[in-house]
């Protein structure tokens, strides 16, 4: 019970955070139309991969909810690059705390879930089952 309701929880944040890249999207594709960009190419490019993490994330936020591993280690990977991204925010001559924390503290949670769903999900091993070994 516990996998499913943590499991559950890491779902709905991982398509939160599915959600946020693809308002990111609209963003880009707005600055595109309104002629806010200095290469046309180089934004067409960047506008398809924020695309292309969009529809992984929430692949993963789907398969989550659906207990498929490949959608808990996604997730896991998914976290770990955000808070890459959060501790560049709070370093250099542009740093941002306020936005660091923002992107960190949603990670941590959904990181936490995510691995507190692989443990409850894991079968039980033989060496802890009171065995003879």
């Amino acid at each position: 019970m516990l996998a499913r309701t943590t499991g559950r929880a890491a779902a709905v944040l991982l398509v939160a955070e599915g959600l946020g890249i693809l308002a990111l999207l609209v963003w880009q594709i707005g600055a595109l139309f309104a002629g806010d960009t200095a290469v046309l190419t180089t934004a067409i490019a960047l506008a398809v991969l924020t695309a292309i993490g969009a529809a992984a994330v929430l692949a993963f936020g789907v398969a989550t909810w659906r207990e498929r591993s490949w959608g808990r280690s996604g997730g896991v990977v998914t976290q770990l690059l955000i808070l890459a991204v959060a501790i560049g925010a709070i370093t250099g001559a542009f740093s941002s705390p306020g936005i660091a924390l923002a992107l960190a503290a949603p990670a941590v949670v959904t990181l936490v879930l995510l691995a507190m769903t692989v443990r409850a999900s894991a079968p039980p091993r033989e060496d802890r089952a009171g065995g003879d070994a």
